[in-house]
Formats: structure tokens, C-alpha cells, sequence
């Protein structure tokens, strides 16, 4: 078997005081994660490191004061789990988001203090989606700082349980990634803070099929100065991962508005297994050897270099 090398850049874990802050409303997969678990997964599919962060609902349960305290212990536990397992995991920074003062301080102390990875951020927060101007402190810091934001999504107040018998992660996560990239490139967050390197799960949402929506509004009066060379152009200057996305269509499309270096591993654990996504993105045909062997490494690595 080949020594690991794979890098996955969407994995999730679960603190304590985050798992205990949302009662009983906890999906058995992330319930019953351990660190074990996660180490096992890693290694069935060759992965030598995974970038771990905490997954929607995010962070932020009644108050600020809250929300900052679950967001240090997120990212305490983080650090204890990259110290007990040398070279196996990374931190993505929990923000304790709307809070922007709290996500400030606690940006200082995931970079400053535990050398973090980059931050995890969700696609929106209450009636807000990133790219929101309530938000341009944080992003301004992590422009700043040229730092990876990595974006998973959730479910907006707007918008949950509105189809009986159909989870809201089936089609309200792909959207809610997909709203948030519109509310970035058209809300001008992208042209303001284009040193933040943003990755999208899920090979971008259903961003890649409502491409021609996006381009025809590029072309509005009102936006048309702004985006002389088109929606997509700016599209690819985000890098998206391979979670719950490694198929022939999936990967296909986006394969079509992005290089390859722009795709980076991801797996979802411990909602889907790490092995899962391996035969996936070797079975869909769209990428040769060597994107395949940059997709599972290198692209993350030139990524998470400062």
C-alpha cells in the first residue's frame, strides 16, 4: 500500500460542548464520531492529513458569550487532537459568526496562537449570507492575512423544511453554497478581498448549472462594468472541493468553468467515508493521472502554504 498522501480539506469533527450546545437535533454520524474513527477512514483511503472543522449548524446557540465559548473549545479540542496525532490533522478556526467582534478575536488567536490552517466559515448566518457587509471586518482581517476561508453550508432561516420527506442537506446545502458565491461576486466581496482564498464544498453547489443565469446577469448595465469578462471569470478564481461530488456530472461540470488545480479533495467525513470519494473521482473519467494526483494533494498544498 502506498504511504499516505491524500488532503482532505472538508472533514469534520465533533467538541464536546459544541455536540452537547444542540440537544438532541444531532445527526447519528457526527453523534458518534471519535478521533479513532476518523484516523481509520483517513487511512483506508491514503490520507495523510485531514483539515478538521465544525459543520453546520455552526456555532452560535442564544448568545455571543456562548457562541465564543464553544468556538474556543472547538478550537482547543482541534489543537489537542494535531498534537496527540503528529502530521494527521489541520484547523480550519471555528468563528463564532454573527458575532464579528468575537470572530475577530478569535481569528487573532487560531492564527496568532495555534497556527491554524485557515478558518471554517457557514455560507450564512440568520437573514445573512457571507459577502453581507455586516461581514466585512472578518473578511478584511483574512483578506489581510491571505487567509484560506473554507465554506460548508447550512441551512438558512429562509428556507427549512419546505419539501416533506427531503432533508434539507439534499437541496438546501447545494443552494445555500450557491447563494453565497452570488452574494461574494456580485456583492463585490470578491474585487474587495481578493486575497482570501475561498474554497466551496461540494464542487461549488449548483453554481456550475445555473452558470448561464449568472453570465446573462454579468452582462446587466448594472453589473456589466464590474464583470467585463463575465461571471465565470471570477468563478475560477475559487477553488471548490470534492465532497459528496465525486461523480462523472458533478465533476464534469465544474470541470468545465475551473481548471483542475482549482479542485481540491474533500470527503465530508463522517457523513460519507474517505475511501468513497478515492473510487469516486478514479471511476467519473473526467480527470487524467496526474490531475487526479494534484486534486488529491498538490493543489491543497500550494493552498495551505502561507
Amino acid at each position: 500500500m502506498a504511504a499516505p498522501h491524500r488532503i482532505d480539506v472538508h472533514c469534520h469533527f465533533a467538541p464536546p460542548e459544541w455536540l452537547a450546545a444542540q440537544g438532541q437535533n444531532i445527526i447519528p454520524a457526527i453523534k458518534n464520531w471519535t478521533v479513532a474513527w476518523s484516523i481509520e477512514d483517513m487511512d483506508k483511503a491514503g490520507v495523510e492529513k485531514a483539515m478538521m472543522s465544525v459543520t453546520t449548524p455552526g456555532l452560535w446557540f442564544e448568545s455571543n458569550e456562548r457562541a465564543r465559548k464553544i468556538a474556543r473549545h472547538a478550537n482547543d479540542y482541534a489543537a489537542k487532537m494535531r498534537a496527540d496525532h503528529p502530521g494527521r490533522f489541520g484547523i480550519f478556526t471555528a468563528l463564532p459568526l454573527p458575532d464579528v467582534d468575537g470572530a475577530l478575536k478569535e481569528i487573532a488567536f487560531g492564527f496568532d496562537e495555534l497556527k491554524a490552517d485557515g478558518v471554517g466559515l457557514i455560507t450564512s448566518y440568520g437573514n445573512k449570507w457571507l459577502g453581507d457587509p455586516a461581514f466585512d471586518p472578518v473578511l478584511e482581517e483574512l483578506n489581510r492575512r491571505k487567509a484560506v476561508a473554507y465554506v460548508h453550508p447550512t441551512s438558512p432561516d429562509c428556507c427549512r423544511n419546505i419539501v416533506p420527506g427531503v432533508p434539507d442537506a439534499a437541496i438546501e446545502f447545494g443552494t445555500d453554497t450557491t447563494r453565497t458565491i452570488a452574494r461574494i461576486v456580485f456583492g463585490g466581496a470578491a474585487a474587495k478581498f481578493p486575497n482570501i482564498k475561498w474554497i466551496f464544498s461540494h464542487a461549488g453547489g449548483t453554481m456550475p448549472f445555473l452558470l448561464e443565469r449568472f453570465e446573462g446577469m454579468a452582462k446587466q448595465p448594472n453589473y456589466a462594468s464590474k464583470f467585463p469578462n463575465g461571471f465565470a471569470e471570477v468563478a475560477r478564481r475559487f477553488h471548490y472541493d470534492t465532497a459528496q461530488a465525486a461523480n462523472k456530472i458533478c465533476m464534469a461540470a465544474l470541470r468545465e468553468i475551473v481548471p483542475a488545480s482549482r479542485i481540491v479533495f474533500g470527503t465530508d467525513a463522517p457523513f460519507r467515508t474517505s475511501i468513497d470519494h478515492v473510487h469516486g473521482l478514479q471511476n467519473c473519467g473526467v480527470f487524467n493521472a496526474a490531475e487526479l494526483k494534484a486534486i488529491g494533494r498538490e493543489n491543497a498544498l500550494a493552498l495551505l502554504r502561507p
